[in-house]
């Protein structure tokens, strides 16, 4: 083995990173409870000493993770979660931050390919009529050529919701923030790409509706084929 093998490459935090440090630690020692609200960005990025820009995008992926919740003309509080749960959740959310993308969407994909599945055979009619709301939100944007990545990733959690399998979803929530930060930084989801994801996302839903659970998975093996091929391309 070559001696350079044993160095590691050397992780420097971001702002973002330090930031959700500071607000895990908060909710940890139990100085923010469920319920409590944060200071507004204005404050916090006085205090921290960072723009605005890094509190939005920290307070973003604590959301995207159901730590933190926006709530309209109340701002920003601390969402109810078990706490032990909390702080293997954080500890995935600080892991994941630079993983190599064709591993983070393999991984997905076989995880939706389970989830499908499972949609298909336990999915209930509240489970639907939420699916139908996240692919009418998507195709709204979609048809007006606006980001959709949001949406997209969105029906796709739902769909992990209806297969009723709450390890599978926990896993979902930790690594598409990231993929999802690629998505946007390699621009991946053109006006094309929506328009046909439309149509393969109102396939997927069918066979979800129509309790077949072997086509919903071949559908959506289809759907990710073109993704996990262009994470081959990405280093």
């Amino acid at each position: 083995m070559d001696l350079l093998d044993n160095f590691k490459t050397i992780e420097v935090e971001t702002p973002v990173d330090k930031i959700i440090r500071q607000i895990r630690g908060l909710i940890v020692s139990g100085y923010l409870n469920p319920g409590d609200k944060l200071p507004s960005e204005r404050k916090l990025s006085e205090k921290l000493g960072v723009g605005r820009t890094y509190i939005r995008d920290a307070i973003k992926k604590l959301e995207f993770f159901g730590i933190l919740t926006t709530l309209p003309q109340s701002g920003v509080v601390v969402n109810g979660i078990n706490i032990s749960a909390m702080e293997g959740l954080f500890s995935n959310i600080m892991k994941i931050e630079r993983p190599e993308f064709f591993s983070l969407v393999e991984a997905r994909v076989n995880m939706e390919i389970f989830s499908v599945r499972a949609a298909a055979e336990r999915r209930t009619e509240d489970d639907l009529k939420e699916l139908e709301k996240a692919l009418e939100a998507y195709e709204d944007k979609a048809i007006n050529n606006l980001p959709a990545e949001n949406e997209d990733f969105l029906f796709h959690l739902k769909i992990a919701e209806a297969g009723h399998n709450a390890v599978v979803k926990a896993m979902m929530l930790i690594i598409l923030p990231d993929i999802l930060a690629i998505y946007r930084k390699e621009h991946v989801c053109s006006k094309d790409v929506k328009e046909g994801n439309s149509n393969e996302h109102r396939s997927i839903l069918k066979a979800i509706i129509d309790q077949d659970g072997e086509k919903s998975a071949l559908l959506m093996s289809n759907h990710l084929h073109k993704v996990l091929e262009f994470s081959k391309k990405i280093l």
